[in-house]
């Protein structure tokens, strides 16, 4: 019996020294398992993906206060920026402080690193994101307004149904403008209460903001969960664009159609001179031989 006992004795004490040691396994690893995500966590939102916190009305009603939406970081590396994507960019050296959202850096170390995280996981302002859509890329000209109050791109007006209600009569009058090479003209949904590319133009760019500080297009509204909507190009910028392409490959065609109207004249008086040159040649020779 003792011998019995003993055993059993010796089973529960390597059962226990086998959990021991389990849990001790997994409190040395978790460390190695957190810095493992945490590097992760940074590649995706450096270079994929990242959430981000919306913190003004100036997008409304697209987007609220508060609303959380994911931005695609290498969509801009397959294509160009287009008109009408609504866009996450770093004001700096573009668009003065002044209207930038303040946050308060704590100065406890532990506060400041909760702060952090959840500026990188789109639960906090970062306070040098701006959030705009696109309405002018490089070689377009913006102004306002036509008569209907309508924003103009290339002198065709924007039918812009996504803009805050009322939004539309509140534009003020701008322009032309002709967005330079590697920038872009922003506006918010929100007209009267964007502080955009209208009210920078006394900033470096002149209200435009280069291509390089676009950190990507926001695609999806993820938070909340009721509002959830992924954003596509408005229709008025795809008909923006194919109106575009049309004029363009009509003034690429007519200097070949002038070219070709002005050749057939030229072709049919070459002809004529020359059957009278060859008319003149042969009555000389005829009457040379005659003599």
């Amino acid at each position: 019996m003792s011998t019995t006992g003993e055993s059993a004795d010796e089973t529960m004490s390597a059962n226990k020294q086998g959990k021991g040691e389990k849990q001790g396994s997994f409190w040395k690893e978790l460390p190695i398992l957190i810095v493992i995500a945490l590097v992760l966590a940074f590649i995706i939102k450096t270079w994929v993906v990242q959430a981000f916190y919306i913190p003004s009305k100036s997008m409304e009603d697209t987007l609220l206060v508060g609303d959380r939406v994911l931005v695609n970081k290498l969509v801009y590396q397959i294509r160009d920026i287009e008109r009408g994507d609504i866009v996450v960019f770093n004001g700096s050296g573009s668009w003065d402080e002044e209207n930038s959202v303040e946050v308060e850096e704590p100065a406890n170390p532990i506060a400041h690193g909760f702060t952090w995280v959840g500026q990188q996981i789109g639960a906090k302002p970062t306070g040098k994101d701006y959030i705009k859509r696109v309405i002018g890329v490089p070689g377009d000209t913006v102004e306002c307004c036509d008569s209907e109050n309508r924003v103009l791109v290339n002198d065709e007006p924007l039918d812009e149904t996504y803009l805050y209600p009322g939004s539309q009569s509140t534009h003020t009058e701008f322009g032309p403008i002709e967005v330079p090479e590697g920038r872009l003209w922003l506006m918010g949904d929100h007209r009267e209460r964007s502080y955009d590319s209208r009210l920078h133009q006394d900033d470096p760019g002149g209200g435009s903001v280069s291509e390089e500080s676009v950190e990507g297009r926001a695609f999806v509204l993820i938070w909340p969960v009721d509002r959830f909507e992924t954003f596509s190009t408005p229709d008025t910028f795809s008909e923006l664009e194919e109106r575009t392409e049309s004029a363009s490959t009509a003034a690429a065609a007519l200097p070949l159609a002038l070219g070709t109207v002005a050749a057939v004249p030229v072709h049919r008086t070459g002809r004529g001179l020359g059957k009278r040159l060859l008319s003149r040649f042969r009555s000389q020779r005829v009457a040379g031989s005659g003599r």
